[in-house]
């Protein structure tokens, strides 16, 4: 997408247009773009971090999140968490897994976070059209069927967001290692609005 911004001159009375080209993450350059030939995408990524480091300075910060706020979302790539909710680098702790169910693991990071790095709110964020609704816990039987041994993890599918949601939030509000559990509160990403829908708890 291409956006004009028109500059005017004070002193004369012609006027200027500046373009600007903008993208985003699904127009990402293709081999015969100049994308890395003969290499593989963690080759593109590692020579994206050589560019990223040559301009990189110190922030300054330490690991304790600016707003004292953790994050669990799915690990969905549509959604760009800083992006639609507004943070910037050093605001919050954030934590993805498929369906951004709370696990063990899930819970395990929390504690950490709020135990040791001083965050005391929880945003919990699953999305339309997960991929956790599409499947079931067939699929650990169908993983010892083609590998001749059961995963021990659970795959925490559902068919029901807005109750998963408030699944989430009852496991974090009833686990005796986090601190804080006044400040739950859990929503819906609308994967084709990018708005945000909030789930009571009830």
């Amino acid at each position: 997408m291409t956006l004009f911004f028109p500059s005017h001159n004070r002193t004369a009375t012609t006027v200027t247009s500046t373009v600007m080209v903008m993208t985003t993450s699904a127009s990402v350059p293709t081999a015969s773009e100049g994308a890395i030939h003969g290499g593989t995408v963690t080759d593109r990524l590692v020579d994206a971090n050589e560019r990223y480091a040559s301009a990189f300075t110190d922030p300054g910060m330490d690991a304790r999140p600016v707003l004292h706020v953790a994050v669990v979302a799915c690990m969905d790539a549509r959604l760009d968490l800083h992006a639609a909710l507004g943070l910037e680098l050093g605001d919050c702790h954030t934590i993805r897994n498929a369906g951004g169910v709370v696990t063990d693991d899930v819970i395990r990071s929390l504690t950490i976070s709020q135990r040791k790095l001083g965050t005391s709110s929880i945003v919990l964020i699953h999305h339309t059209g997960c991929g956790l609704e599409a499947i079931t816990e067939d699929f650990r039987s169908e993983l010892e069927m083609e590998v001749g041994q059961r995963p021990a993890w659970a795959v925490e599918a559902f068919r029901d967001v807005d109750q998963d949601v408030r699944q989430s939030m009852q496991r974090v509000r009833t686990s005796p290692f986090l601190l804080h559990t006044d400040d739950v509160r859990g929503f819906v990403f609308d994967v084709r609005t990018g708005l945000l829908r909030e789930i009571d708890p009830a």
